[in-house]
């Protein structure tokens, strides 16, 4: 399976682990890599397999995901993180999306749709329910970055705006007849220039900020 998603599984349940390793092994373009039982091992997991997404759970001994998100953010670990909770509540997964998460989903969620969550987080999607969306959107300061967004080029508004729909760095090149190579270097000064972290924070900017593609 060379060009399948390489999934690292990181949750401190070793039935859910062996749950979710049995359901992805039987799909086609999915590889589990791996598995970790808290976030410490996980984030070295992480830097050893280097994994295209990592499935993480956000409350665990040890070192919990938000933390290990964080880690995983200063190594410059380019894996894809998708929380799986059991938490609904706003204070669990809100941290996890500003750590770098690049969405989550419930433990509970049906197996197909797990599989296509998977697949779209690492096509370099963003996947928000509404209700989170609104809560980080209300949690940051009213005027944060106002006086930043003067200083997007033209261009970089419209890969800006394209981020905020969801689309993955193929996506806006093809939209804008660009190559990936100078949509990533797009996305980079817009991160520069605004202050940001990552695509995460950038789609909300501009949801904020109302910049659509």
């Amino acid at each position: 399976m060379a060009d399948a998603i390489r999934v690292l599984l990181v949750d401190d349940h070793q039935v859910v682990r062996r749950g979710l390793r049995t359901f992805l092994e039987v799909q086609d373009d999915i590889e589990v890599v791996g598995e970790a039982a808290d976030g410490a091992e996980g984030v070295e997991r992480a830097e050893e397999l280097r994994p295209d997404v990592v499935l993480m759970d956000v409350k665990m001994p040890v070192m919990d995901g938000v933390e290990a998100l964080r880690r995983l953010r200063e190594l410059d670990n380019p894996a894809r993180v998708l929380i799986v909770t059991s938490f609904t509540e706003q204070r669990t997964v809100v941290p996890a999306l500003r750590a770098g998460a690049a969405g989550y989903v419930y433990k509970d969620v049906d197996p197909d749709a797990l599989a296509g969550a998977i697949r779209s987080v690492h096509a370099g999607h963003i996947l928000l329910q509404a209700e989170v969306a609104g809560a980080l959107l209300s949690q940051e300061e009213t005027n944060s970055g106002q006086g930043r967004g003067t200083s997007l080029t033209e261009r970089e508004r419209e890969v800006l705006g394209l981020i905020a729909d969801g689309r993955s760095n193929r996506e806006i090149a093809r939209a804008l007849v660009l190559s990936e190579k100078t949509v990533k270097t797009h996305v980079s000064n817009i991160l520069m220039k605004l202050d940001l972290a990552d695509r995460t924070q950038a789609a909300l900017w501009a949801v904020r900020h109302g910049v659509t593609g």
